[in-house]
């Protein structure tokens, strides 16, 4: 049968406006409900991410529609007589001639809203991107197996588009349910991707393996061979099949919800200048800000030293958007900083930078309180505050501090208001005061601060 014949008479054909319109439509609305065109392709940026994130809503609805237009390509094979009119023929040849149409079809609906989203970003498809759609479409085609076997033993006006339904809840119920090792070999992967990071082989390999086990020994029954061969064959691979299935369930049961293995720090980074070296992600939006970035970090650690502050200028300060979702802690010779986020199209700009600086350089000598609490003394906060935001306007960072200690101050205190004022004015004066008597004042402030809480502390 030539190829124009074949897509004349397939179930992938004549039910491509439906499946392709539904692609279309999810793509356009789900993709970017939460996430507007704009602030997407903003930044940050990342291949495997953005690709993971446009199959998330796809690869339940690929494996769907791939097992009922099977189904119903089997049972047409079953009715037409196709699979024994030409015993010269493999069967396995004929029924790839058949699932051919179905397979592309699955493939169609993983494969457009990748290219879409690639092509929305200008994203290049490296091969660590392009990971999760190579999963899908081995899945697609085990799908397709197992779509035909069943077709040709069940009536396929029912149990086509019934397949394609069970197979839907089936998929989507997974989330849903214990055990946790369900959702991660479903096919449909639990675990989400942050910038920089990509899926280690194991969690792709643990879905693919579970599902494509199955379609091996069903595709077995097609083997033209003695009846004593066949049902030993069948046998072997239907316990060889268990085996592989149960080692897949026992690999992902050690595996949290949504934290399948996943490795971080892929993400390429561009750096300038030395001491401090600032890196920050290439992709991650603020990459043509870098000189300024370093400009700002320079230039608020040297007005709070000339200020009489005692910080240190860090060796290295990188972005934490490159370490993906553990974030690492800061030292004194390396920060950590968001500046992507700082710094990026959709960020608060360069005071949020100068913002970071402020709390990655000024420490004091005691430890103060994470929170609140009720029956503790909080006579502290006005000079710990008042030292931190009289650091703040020397660096011009004093708005988000001020905003940030606002947010505090309301679930606290029930005079907020005026303990912001009365910060205020401490801060405010301490300005006022000559360059020299300011550090003092700082350290003084500092020490009250430190003796307040530990008094507090007893």
């Amino acid at each position: 049968m030539n190829l124009r014949a074949r897509l004349r008479t397939t179930s992938a054909a004549w039910t491509a406006p439906i499946w392709v319109g539904i692609v279309v439509f999810y793509f356009f609305y789900a993709l970017h409900l939460e996430d507007p065109y704009e602030e997407v392709i903003a930044g940050p940026l990342w291949g495997p991410q953005q690709v993971a994130r446009s199959l998330f809503y796809f690869y339940v609805f690929a494996y769907a529609i791939t097992c009922g237009l099977a189904v119903w390509e089997g049972g047409r094979l079953k009715r037409d007589g196709v699979w024994n009119l030409a015993p010269g023929r493999s069967r396995y040849r004929v029924a790839a001639h058949t699932l051919a149409p179905v397979i592309a079809a699955g493939w169609l609906v993983l494969g457009l809203p990748v290219v879409m989203r690639l092509i929305e970003t200008r994203l290049l498809p490296t091969p660590q991107a392009l990971a999760p759609l190579l999963l899908g479409m081995g899945l697609v085609v085990a799908w397709a197996v197992i779509g035909c076997a069943l077709g040709h033993i069940t009536p396929r006006l029912i149990s086509a588009p019934l397949s394609a339904v069970v197979v839907y809840y089936m998929i989507t119920e997974t989330g849903q349910v214990e055990p946790v090792w369900l959702r991660h070999v479903s096919g449909a992967p639990d675990t989400s991707l942050d910038f920089g990071e990509q899926y280690k082989a194991l969690t792709l390999l643990v879905p693919f393996l579970f599902t494509a086990s199955v379609a091996v020994a069903v595709a077995v029954w097609w083997l033209p061979a003695a009846r004593a061969v066949q049902l030993g064959v069948r046998a072997s691979t239907a316990t060889a099949a268990l085996v592989v299935m149960v080692l897949c369930a026992n690999a992902a049961s050690g595996w949290g919800y949504g934290n399948g293995p996943i490795s971080a720090g892929h993400a390429p980074t561009r750096c300038t200048g030395t001491a401090p070296r600032v890196c920050i992600a290439e992709t991650g939006g603020a990459a043509g800000r870098l000189g300024q970035v370093r400009s700002e970090i320079v230039r608020s650690v040297t007005e709070l030293r000339e200020a009489g502050v005692n910080v240190t200028m860090p060796e290295r300060v990188s972005d934490s958007l490159l370490t993906g979702r553990r974030k690492n802690p800061s030292t004194q010779a390396v920060w950590w900083l968001p500046l992507s986020q700082q710094a990026g199209k959709n960020g608060p700009g360069m005071i949020s930078v100068r913002y970071g600086v402020l709390l990655s350089s000024v420490k004091f000598p005691c430890s103060f309180p994470s929170s609140f609490e009720a029956g503790q003394s909080a006579d502290w906060v006005v000079n710990h505050d008042a030292a931190m935001l009289w650091a703040a306007l020397l660096v011009d960072a004093d708005k988000p501090y001020v905003a940030w200690r606002q947010s505090e101050y309301g679930s606290a205190f029930q005079n907020a208001e005026q303990v912001l004022a009365k910060v205020d004015q401490r801060a405010n004066d301490a300005r006022r005061l000559s360059p020299a008597k300011q550090g003092a004042w700082f350290e003084a402030e500092q020490a009250k601060a430190c003796r307040l809480a530990q008094e507090g502390a007893r």
